[in-house]
């Protein structure tokens, strides 16, 4: 199968052609519930969480990140069904994590309830992990003190950490809510709901290593694979509307052109 390539297709017809342990790791953010329209185009959930299994590698890694609609005064709980069903295919659910936007837009929610900033990112694994390079931005307080302190164990007592008397570095691993800017400029904008670079780029760099495989079944205006040659990965992307594809050719060689 030809990698560093764009399918004009459904997912599950691209992933037909992938032999079984066949991906590192997939970025993708799905069209979820109806909170936007995507030339009218709709997915066979199920499937396709059947088949992202067969074809990520053992200790491989699918980022799925989505967000809930609310109809008739409830959220609907498909992002939560969803990594329930990813279980139920075989997936860990290796950690839940949080994108705290910094924009807000729904002003009209903000009479009945606090407004909403964020959607979830479902890390999910076929087995265990093999790939964790983690991010360290987050400044310590603490910067240049001596650790200390003590965990506990699953009896109820106590044990000093095992890093107690070393000093504390100014930057430590970010935790699991990231908090990153939605804002896109009109020049740049190529999608109704365009995916973060900052948001690709820091999974790509968290879950894989340099010529790994990244997929993304849900491609859009082609961020994940933008952010994979950025970053030195090879890339496969699936997306149905021809007008995205054109957008992501495009996209795509203004950036080799910027990097070469």
């Amino acid at each position: 199968m030809e990698i560093n390539k764009i399918y004009n297709e459904n997912c599950l017809k691209t992933m037909s052609r992938m032999s079984d342990n066949f991906i590192d790791l997939t970025v993708t953010s799905p069209p979820y519930d109806n909170l936007r329209t995507y030339n009218g185009y709709s997915f066979d959930f199920e499937s396709i969480a059947k088949e992202l299994y067969r074809v990520t590698k053992e200790g491989g890694v699918l980022v799925w990140i989505v967000s809930d609609a609310t109809i008739k005064g409830s959220e609907t709980g498909t992002s939560f069904k969803q990594a329930l069903f990813f279980k139920e295919c075989g997936f860990n659910l290796h950690d839940t994590m949080i994108w705290k936007k910094q924009t807000f837009t729904d002003t009209g929610s903000l009479r009945v309830r606090y407004g909403n900033v964020f959607e979830y990112m479902f890390i999910l694994t076929k087995g265990r992990i093999k790939t964790f390079n983690p991010i360290k931005d987050r400044i310590n307080k603490s910067t240049g003190r001596l650790k200390s302190g003590t965990v506990r164990q699953s009896d109820g007592s106590t044990k000093k950490i095992s890093s107690i008397g070393k000093s504390i570095n100014k930057l430590g691993q970010r935790f699991n809510v990231w908090d990153v800017n939605t804002e896109t400029s009109s020049k740049n904008r190529f999608h109704p709901a365009q995916f973060s670079e900052q948001i690709a780029n820091d999974h790509i760099i968290s879950w894989s290593n340099e010529g790994d495989l990244v997929y993304d079944c849900f491609m859009g205006s082609g961020t994940t694979a933008k952010m994979s040659i950025v970053n030195k990965r090879n890339w496969i992307g699936s997306e149905m509307s021809e007008e995205y594809c054109e957008i992501i050719t495009q996209r795509l060689n203004a950036q080799q052109k910027e990097l070469f």
